[in-house]
């Protein structure tokens, strides 16, 4: 019997960390909280605009157009200060309050673990050290190695590649049905965290794996990787 994959790799943003943290800031410039989760689905939409469109910008230089489309559609003015802001919150946002655990205990029972993630690659390491988190990766890897953001078949097959094993090896984890898609259709198997107002793509495969938390992700995770390990 072929041995199963035992790499799981972990998107960041809204996976791992907690984008809720930006929402005062949101609250200051625009009045409302919701300005948050349209800047955040403009932030993604762009990048992947700009892959489909064969270009390629730096991650936070499409979250800070992102921000000046948001002002302009209001029309509410920026703060000569408000991009900074914005952005220096999105490489210092916390973890989701299931995130350490889950990654103890995939580590502690000897699954390899790796961060992959749209974000640049310092951006990303600031991110994952500022949330307590860097420790449990092997490997922390950044599309703007391919300069193709996730979804592109690419970044999977980069992330494969970095550990030398094919896309069947590994387990992609992540709170985005589009990610979760990409990844499936790349070869890799997907486990999708279906966090509150996230859902499945209808058109898409179903994932093995679709869980409530990161948590229980781990735990469906380990029953099929090192059932050893669950008690």
């Amino acid at each position: 019997m072929a041995a199963m994959p035992r790499l799981v790799v972990f998107d960041v943003n809204e996976t791992l960390l907690d984008t809720r943290a930006l929402e005062p800031e949101f609250v200051r410039l625009f009045g409302s909280a919701d300005a948050l989760a349209e800047w955040f689905r403009t932030v993604l939409l762009y990048s992947q605009a700009t892959t489909l469109a064969g270009a390629y910008d730096d991650f936070s230089a499409i979250a800070g157009a992102a921000l000046e489309m948001l002002a302009a559609a209001r029309g509410t003015p920026l703060p000569a200060d408000a991009r900074t802001r914005v952005l220096e919150g999105l490489v210092t946002l916390p973890p989701h309050a299931d995130a350490q655990a889950a990654l103890r205990r995939l580590k502690h029972a000897g699954l390899r673990l790796v961060a992959l993630s749209n974000s640049s690659p310092g951006g990303l390491e600031r991110q994952l050290a500022h949330a307590g988190l860097a420790a449990f990766f092997e490997r922390i890897i950044s599309v703007e190695a391919v300069r193709r953001f996730k979804p592109a078949p690419e970044v999977y097959q980069l992330a494969a590649a970095r550990l030398g094993a094919v896309p069947d090896a590994l387990w992609m984890v992540a709170a985005h049905a589009w990610d979760v898609m990409g990844a499936m259709r790349a070869g890799c198997h997907g486990a999708f965290i279906a966090r509150p107002g996230k859902v499945l793509y209808p058109l898409a495969p179903r994932p093995e794996i679709v869980a409530p938390d990161l948590e229980a992700a781990a735990g469906e995770i380990l029953a099929r990787e090192a059932p050893e390990a669950v008690p």
